[in-house]
């Protein structure tokens, strides 16, 4: 069953430099009805002010998807990956048996992205991470497939997951089906 909650009811976290809106229960946002659904623990939308981020991190055994909805992301790993994620392109990041990294705003503008986390089918992997531009024209007929754990997507995971994204033009419609059902 798909159940509705709208971005006025979600949780809700200003730092400033970070303005968050929190699909699940995550950090200082706490809702027992909106823990997680399944292997996925993290929706974050994100509003990330010009010249701020996060400084260097660890992950460990958590796969995180970061699909930038406008501006850029960063990103600079312990692995030696240093990439400029743009609007319309996605990075993953199997954090394995663990991973330090930054991410930054370094653009004039807000940058705003929509952050996933999943957990791995498999703990204790080696690290990884990449990312792929796709296209920015709006889709018509289907959602193109981005990420997915079963090597069908230009980006990989370390779950059974699918992450499909998509621009409609004002207006467009598109049938999108999940196991076997239509979704408006």
């Amino acid at each position: 069953m798909i159940e509705h909650h709208s971005f006025e009811n979600l949780g809700k976290a200003n730092h400033g430099w970070l303005n968050a809106t929190h699909h699940f229960s995550f950090a200082n946002y706490y809702d027992p009805e909106k823990m997680n659904h399944g292997e996925l623990l993290v929706i974050n939308d994100d509003r990330i002010a010009p010249h701020t981020g996060f400084d260097t991190h660890p992950h460990r055994d958590m796969e995180i998807i970061t699909y930038v909805r406008k501006g850029a992301i960063t990103h600079k790993d312990n692995k030696g990956n240093e990439v400029r994620t743009t609007t319309g392109s996605v990075q993953v990041m199997s954090a394995g048996t663990g991973i330090l990294h930054s991410e930054y705003n370094l653009e004039d503008e807000e940058t705003n992205i929509f952050q996933i986390w999943i957990k791995p089918k498999t703990t204790g992997i080696n690290p990884d991470w990449n990312m792929a531009e796709f296209p920015k024209q709006p889709v018509s007929k289907n959602l193109p497939l981005l990420v997915s754990g079963d090597s069908k997507a230009p980006l990989n995971i370390n779950q059974d997951a699918r992450i499909y994204v998509g621009r409609l033009n004002k207006g467009d419609e598109i049938t999108h089906n999940i196991f076997g059902k239509a979704l408006f």
